[in-house]
Protein backbone atom coordinates (compact mmCIF):
# COMPACT_ATOMS: atom_id res chain seq x y z
CA UNK A 1 0.00 0.00 0.00
CA UNK A 2 1.19 3.55 -0.66
CA UNK A 3 1.47 5.93 2.14
CA UNK A 4 -1.57 8.06 1.26
CA UNK A 5 -3.40 4.91 1.07
CA UNK A 6 -2.85 4.14 4.66
CA UNK A 7 -3.38 6.95 5.90
CA UNK A 8 -6.72 6.97 4.27
CA UNK A 9 -7.50 3.51 5.89
CA UNK A 10 -6.28 5.50 9.24
CA UNK A 11 -8.48 8.66 9.15
CA UNK A 12 -11.64 6.73 8.10
CA UNK A 13 -10.89 4.21 11.40
CA UNK A 14 -10.54 7.44 13.42
CA UNK A 15 -13.45 8.59 12.03
CA UNK A 16 -15.65 5.46 12.32
CA UNK A 17 -14.14 4.67 15.43
CA UNK A 18 -15.24 8.11 17.01
CA UNK A 19 -18.35 8.02 15.60
CA UNK A 20 -18.96 4.88 17.60
CA UNK A 21 -17.39 6.28 20.38
CA UNK A 22 -19.93 9.28 20.31
CA UNK A 23 -22.72 6.39 19.64
CA UNK A 24 -23.71 7.04 15.95
CA UNK A 25 -21.59 4.40 14.32
CA UNK A 26 -22.91 1.04 14.41
CA UNK A 27 -21.01 -2.23 15.47
CA UNK A 28 -21.36 -3.32 11.58
CA UNK A 29 -19.50 -0.05 10.69
CA UNK A 30 -16.66 -0.76 13.10
CA UNK A 31 -16.35 -4.34 11.65
CA UNK A 32 -16.24 -3.27 8.11
CA UNK A 33 -13.00 -1.56 9.23
CA UNK A 34 -10.90 -4.13 10.77
CA UNK A 35 -9.52 -7.74 9.65
CA UNK A 36 -11.09 -10.60 10.48
CA UNK A 37 -8.40 -11.81 12.97
CA UNK A 38 -7.79 -8.36 14.26
CA UNK A 39 -5.81 -7.96 17.36
CA UNK A 40 -5.75 -5.03 19.51
CA UNK A 41 -3.29 -4.68 22.45
CA UNK A 42 -3.30 -2.72 25.01
CA UNK A 43 -0.95 -2.49 27.98
CA UNK A 44 -1.46 -1.79 31.84
CA UNK A 45 -3.20 -2.91 34.77
CA UNK A 46 -6.64 -0.87 34.02
CA UNK A 47 -10.21 -1.53 33.27
CA UNK A 48 -9.68 -1.70 29.30
CA UNK A 49 -6.23 -3.24 29.67
CA UNK A 50 -5.46 -6.75 27.45
CA UNK A 51 -5.40 -8.94 24.01
CA UNK A 52 -8.53 -8.77 22.30
CA UNK A 53 -8.17 -10.83 19.19
CA UNK A 54 -10.81 -11.27 16.77
CA UNK A 55 -13.62 -8.61 15.30
CA UNK A 56 -15.92 -9.76 18.37
CA UNK A 57 -13.35 -9.10 20.95
CA UNK A 58 -11.91 -5.59 19.75
CA UNK A 59 -15.83 -4.32 19.52
CA UNK A 60 -16.29 -5.82 22.87
CA UNK A 61 -13.15 -3.43 23.72
CA UNK A 62 -14.52 -0.57 21.69
CA UNK A 63 -17.39 -1.00 23.33
CA UNK A 64 -16.68 -1.38 26.92
CA UNK A 65 -14.06 1.86 26.76
CA UNK A 66 -17.27 4.05 25.48
CA UNK A 67 -19.42 3.02 28.27
CA UNK A 68 -17.03 3.35 30.37
CA UNK A 69 -16.19 7.17 29.39
CA UNK A 70 -20.12 7.33 29.13
CA UNK A 71 -19.94 8.35 25.53
CA UNK A 72 -17.51 11.60 25.96
CA UNK A 73 -14.17 9.57 24.55
CA UNK A 74 -12.69 11.67 21.76
CA UNK A 75 -9.47 11.03 19.71
CA UNK A 76 -7.36 14.22 18.18
CA UNK A 77 -5.03 12.05 15.80
CA UNK A 78 -1.81 13.99 15.73
CA UNK A 79 0.99 13.36 13.51
CA UNK A 80 0.90 10.12 11.05
CA UNK A 81 4.51 8.39 10.89
CA UNK A 82 4.47 6.16 7.45
CA UNK A 83 7.43 4.39 6.18
CA UNK A 84 7.38 1.71 3.43
CA UNK A 85 5.93 -1.47 5.40
CA UNK A 86 2.65 -2.46 6.82
CA UNK A 87 3.39 -0.97 10.12
CA UNK A 88 2.41 3.09 10.63
CA UNK A 89 2.32 4.97 13.82
CA UNK A 90 0.02 7.90 15.17
CA UNK A 91 -0.10 9.36 17.77
CA UNK A 92 -2.92 10.28 19.04
CA UNK A 93 -4.70 12.68 21.94
CA UNK A 94 -7.26 11.56 23.75
CA UNK A 95 -10.07 12.81 26.24
CA UNK A 96 -12.85 11.66 28.42
CA UNK A 97 -14.96 12.28 31.07
CA UNK A 98 -14.34 9.21 33.62
CA UNK A 99 -15.36 9.40 37.19
CA UNK A 100 -16.62 12.80 36.81
CA UNK A 101 -13.50 14.28 35.73
CA UNK A 102 -12.12 15.34 32.74
CA UNK A 103 -8.89 13.68 31.86
CA UNK A 104 -6.33 13.86 28.73
CA UNK A 105 -3.60 11.28 27.73
CA UNK A 106 -1.84 10.82 24.72
CA UNK A 107 -0.83 7.59 22.83
CA UNK A 108 1.52 6.07 20.41
CA UNK A 109 -0.96 3.70 18.25
CA UNK A 110 1.32 1.09 16.22
CA UNK A 111 -0.88 -0.39 13.56
CA UNK A 112 -0.46 -2.99 10.66
CA UNK A 113 -2.19 -2.75 8.03
CA UNK A 114 -3.88 -5.29 5.53
CA UNK A 115 -5.56 -5.13 2.40
CA UNK A 116 -7.30 -1.81 3.85
CA UNK A 117 -8.44 -2.88 6.80
CA UNK A 118 -6.88 -1.95 10.51
CA UNK A 119 -5.11 -6.02 11.08
CA UNK A 120 -3.56 -5.39 14.71
CA UNK A 121 -2.94 -2.16 17.19
CA UNK A 122 -0.54 -1.78 19.76
CA UNK A 123 -1.43 1.04 21.86
CA UNK A 124 1.37 2.65 23.58
CA UNK A 125 0.79 5.36 26.25
CA UNK A 126 2.95 7.96 26.78
CA UNK A 127 2.44 8.13 30.75
CA UNK A 128 1.49 4.73 31.38
CA UNK A 129 1.38 5.31 34.62
CA UNK A 130 -1.12 8.10 34.18
CA UNK A 131 -3.19 6.01 31.89
CA UNK A 132 -3.76 3.50 34.22
CA UNK A 133 -5.19 5.52 36.59
CA UNK A 134 -7.37 7.40 34.14
CA UNK A 135 -8.61 3.84 33.40
CA UNK A 136 -8.94 2.62 36.69
CA UNK A 137 -11.82 4.18 38.98
CA UNK A 138 -13.00 2.26 41.69
CA UNK A 139 -16.71 2.64 40.11
CA UNK A 140 -15.31 1.12 36.91
CA UNK A 141 -15.24 -2.72 38.11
Amino acid sequence: MTPSAIEAVLDRMHTVLGDFYAGVASRADMAGLLASDVAWHVPGTNAIAGDYRGVDEVIGYFTRRRNLAAGTFRMTPRDTLVGGSEHVGVLTDGTATIGGSERRWSTLGLYRISRDRIAECWLLPLDPVAFDEIWTVSDMH
